[in-house]
């Protein structure tokens, strides 16, 4: 029996995307829980807030439970597959205030506090708004695949790309002080 390589069977994509959804959704829910609850050697609220506070992000406390929410509830949308895109697109939105707030001067790697993370996370979330969660999902088990059409995808990437960018349109940092 000849096999053709180029055919994968669906259970072979949606445990593929079963691991990625995994840890992507795993890793943003921690990192939240990071900033929300200290866990993991994050800072907790306070100390995200006063993280936000000097990004210019006022009021910061705010700023900082949004930001700590949405990476919680993001991850694990993500990593339990449910509501197609909405989960991937806050993924986006966060990364993108992140990426151009946080990461951008410092150039591409990780390493130098650069994007380089922020471009991982982006990425995946991306991949999977488009591809969908597969067949070992909750939006499967709960017949909600229909969430993972490419226009519904589009229209949440564009409204998480809109809000991002809002979001860093109130941004207000202080003023460095004349050399």
């Amino acid at each position: 029996m000849i096999i053709d390589p180029t055919l994968t069977s669906v259970a072979t994509l949606s445990a593929g995307l079963l691991v990625g959804r995994a840890v992507l959704g795993f890793a943003m829910a921690a990192h939240g829980a990071q900033k929300l609850f200290g866990w993991f050697g994050g800072h907790g609220l306070a100390g995200t807030a006063g993280f936000f506070e000097m990004l210019g992000f006022r009021p910061a406390r705010m700023f900082a439970f949004a930001a700590a929410a949405g990476e919680l509830v993001s991850g694990l949308l993500v990593a339990l597959g449910l509501l197609g895109p909405i989960g991937p697109a806050l993924i986006l939105a966060l990364m993108i205030v992140a990426a151009l707030a946080v990461h951008w001067k410092h150039g591409f790697f990780a390493m130098t506090n650069g994007i380089e993370l922020t471009v991982l996370y982006a990425t995946g979330a991306l991949t999977l708004a488009f591809t969908g969660y597969g067949a070992f999902s909750l939006d499967a088990l709960l017949g909600l695949d229909a969430l993972a059409s490419g226009p519904i995808a589009m229209l949440a990437i564009v409204f998480a790309t809109a809000a991002a960018l809002g979001t860093l349109a109130l941004r207000r940092p202080a003023e460095s002080p004349a050399a």
